[in-house]
Formats: structure tokens, sequence, C-alpha cells
């Protein structure tokens, strides 16, 4: 009883080997980024730009993007206060991902501009 169970199991097996031999899988699509994704501005590097500037330099570049500074008016000048004691170590990643691409692209040329005028 269990040699025809085993020819059958054995035949199913061959046959499913050959039916994947004759329809290979097709590699997955590569990971290449479409060169407009790489023109981005990249939060954590506009991150790190952001803290490295001089707080006159941060400030100026904070108050220009409206919803960065909206998030810091929100608490006042207890707000801005807390921003000039920790702003070089504060995490502006998730500020900045809520960015739409224009007002990313603007903060990338804004930390440019001042990081040159150092």
């Amino acid at each position: 009883m269990a040699m025809p169970k085993l020819i059958l199991s054995l035949l199913a097996c061959f046959w499913a080997a050959s039916a994947l031999a004759a329809n290979p899988p097709t590699p997955a699509p590569s990971r290449v980024t479409p060169p407009a994704a790489k023109s981005q501005p990249d939060s954590r590097k506009m991150q790190k730009d952001l803290q490295q500037l001089n707080w006159k330099q941060f400030k100026s570049v904070l108050v220009a993007i409206p919803k960065l500074k909206a998030e810091v008016d929100a608490y006042g000048p207890l707000g801005w206060q807390y921003i000039r004691e920790n702003y070089s170590t504060y995490g502006w990643k998730k500020s900045i991902d809520k960015l739409d691409e224009t007002q990313k692209k603007r903060l990338a040329e804004l930390i440019q501009n001042a990081k040159s005028l150092r």
C-alpha cells in the first residue's frame, strides 16, 4: 500500500520540478534609486548640518521655514529658550520629515548658505 503512495509522491515532485525548470522565476527588480530620488535632501544629513551651525545661523534658518518656526513658537518663549540650550542635540529629523519637498529643498539651501558664511 505504501509503494503506490510513494510512487505518486515522487511523480508529483518530478512534475513540480519540471514545471519550475520550464518557467524559472523572474529575478526581482534591482533596487537602484531613481535619479530624481537621489536629488532629494536627506533629513539625517540636514539634521546634522543644522545642529552644527552656531545659534545665530541656526535661528535664522529655523525662522525662515514656517513649519519649523511654528513648532517652536507653539511653546512660546520657553520653547525658544529650550531650543537655544539644546538645538545641537535636539532630534530635528522628525520635524524635517514632516516638511514637503519644496520646504526640504529650501531648508537644505539655507543650511548650505549658512555653512558657507562661517
